[in-house]
């Protein structure tokens, strides 16, 4: 592992400040005493498992101060992960008192957590409580940053566990800035100061906070995937749809293809076919084979492209728009959009187009709000577009995608789904056992002929909780210890009368 030497700034030798340690960098996630955060000089004496203490002002000395009985004894720190420099900084200007859990090695006490304690009489944290932790998982999440260590460390602000205030904005900028994205935190640094003069009305101060505040409370990833299991991803598939085994194969290749890049394809996945199909629950289940959160944006509801983009800072009432607000509700860059009704998108009756906005986040090249006023990453980004009508949707955003082709279910796929899916889901929602609501094969087929002229299997399954409720009250007021359905009591029941 290399180590750089961390050199004081001109004015901090004036000062003869003593620094007594390297950098070493980690991308460590899970800190342990084999890869702890920093490392103390333990050559005069062993320390305690648990400590309490406050690091000195880095600008007289790089030690932590210990609480002993009878007082305080001082060791130097001598090593610390390169993503903690800023933070330790910090806790010991803003003489924050910690408790560090470590263990005594021979090179020195590894230290591998670090929590606030009762303040004691010390400064209170600048945030809500929470704010130091939020901070290290913030960089225990982040990839070590580059040799140009903390040159310009001081210039860097920031915000809290919600991050509101412009004291914990500007303390997480100061700690943790390095974990965004170098646009993001320029911008972030131009906001600040927007926010805190007074040389702009107040509104702008406002919006300048509200903007800073959405920003920083998402966790901007990089585009690296972890791989996934593609048998856990197949049982997923088979758990939530039936049949479709081409459907299945292509979402399959998609895991394959991210296993072998660990970044997301270049397309998006556009699902074809008639309504009820299962189009969303495929969706749904992609999000959940990816691992990542998932916002729906609805096209048939959006008329103007300003509901995507969201609104100049110029009005008093200014907000970000549905994409930003997606962001901020999954609080990361890297989720899925799952798009219903793309072929609804060419239909805007506001200022322009909202297909036109949906090119700019499908292009992978950044996305800007309107109110944010910043270029936000967008390769995190993985949308997933649902249709009924594909020669509606434009050529330009067909290119954005792959297109995946749902056929309607046959008559027997549609009996499979409702005996072994749709109707025991609907009995285990409703606490009623398999044997107290009976359908045998001619009720079902009477079920499916029904709805032989519908598309999909959202009928099936509202038939599946009418023929459970009706077995429900049966049970419940008639007394009776168990209702096996015929073809013709469905075929009653479906058509909306009683069975006595």
């Amino acid at each position: 592992m290399p180590v750089f030497d961390f050199s004081s700034s001109p004015s901090e030798k004036k000062q003869a400040a003593e620094c007594t340690y390297t950098i070493f960098r980690s991308n460590e996630s899970t800190p342990s005493a084999e890869r702890p955060i920093l490392i103390l000089d333990n050559s005069k004496r062993q320390w305690k498992h648990h400590s309490n203490g406050i690091f000195s002002k880095p600008d007289q000395k790089t030690a932590f101060e210990f609480d002993e009985e009878g007082g305080t004894e001082s060791a130097d720190i001598l090593q610390v992960d390169a993503r903690f420099v800023s933070l330790l900084r910090w806790l010991g200007e803003s003489h924050i008192r910690v408790r560090l859990s470590g263990a005594n090695r021979e090179d020195g006490y590894a230290v591998y957590r670090i929590r606030e304690i009762a303040y004691g009489g010390a400064t209170k944290l600048s945030a809500e409580d929470g704010f130091l932790q939020f901070m290290i998982e913030r960089l225990l999440a982040s990839d070590a940053p580059g040799n140009e260590i903390e040159e310009d460390e001081q210039e860097e602000t920031g915000d809290d566990m919600k991050l509101t205030s412009l004291q914990s904005i500007t303390d997480f900028l100061n700690c943790a800035g390095r974990t965004l994205p170098d646009n993001i935190r320029l911008w972030a640094r131009r906001n600040l100061a927007v926010a805190r003069s007074h040389e702009v009305t107040a509104e702008e101060r406002r919006h300048a906070q509200r903007a800073l505040s959405i920003m920083l409370n998402i966790h901007w990833k990089s585009n690296y995937f972890e791989s996934i299991d593609p048998q856990e991803a197949r049982r997923i598939l088979d758990e939530e749809l039936y049949g479709m085994e081409r459907v299945k194969q292509r979402i399959i290749e998609t895991i394959i293809q991210i296993n072998r890049t660990h970044t997301l394809p270049a397309y998006g996945m556009l699902l074809v076919g008639p309504a009820g199909t299962g189009k969303s629950q495929i969706a749904y289940a992609v999000a959940r084979i990816l691992k990542l959160p998932w916002t729906t944006l609805d096209m048939s509801s959006i008329n103007d492209p300003e509901q995507l983009t969201g609104s100049s800072r110029i009005y008093s009432n200014a907000k970000p728009g549905i994409i930003m607000e997606a962001f901020a509700a999954a609080g990361e860059s890297n989720l899925v959009f799952i798009i219903n009704e793309l072929d609804k998108a060419a239909a805007g009756k506001g200022n322009g187009n909202p297909a036109d906005v949906l090119l700019t986040l499908l292009d992978n090249l950044g996305f800007t709000d309107n109110y944010i006023e910043c270029t936000v990453p967008t390769v995190g980004v993985y949308p997933i577009a649902t249709a009924n009508d594909m020669s509606q949707i434009s050529a330009p955003l067909m290119s954005r995608f792959a297109v995946i082709e749902l056929p309607d279910y046959t008559p027997e796929e549609k009996k499979i789904i409702f005996s072994q899916f749709a109707l025991p889901k609907v009995l285990k929602r409703m606490s009623i056992r398999p044997e107290e609501c009976i359908v045998p094969s001619a009720a079902v087929d009477a079920v499916v002929e029904k709805y032989s002229n519908t598309t999909g299997i959202r009928d099936l399954e509202q038939a599946a909780e009418h023929i459970a409720a009706n077995a429900l009250f049966q049970i419940e007021v008639n007394h009776v210890p168990a209702v096996e359905f015929t073809a013709e009591a469905v075929r009653a029941l479906l058509e909306d009368t009683l069975i006595s």
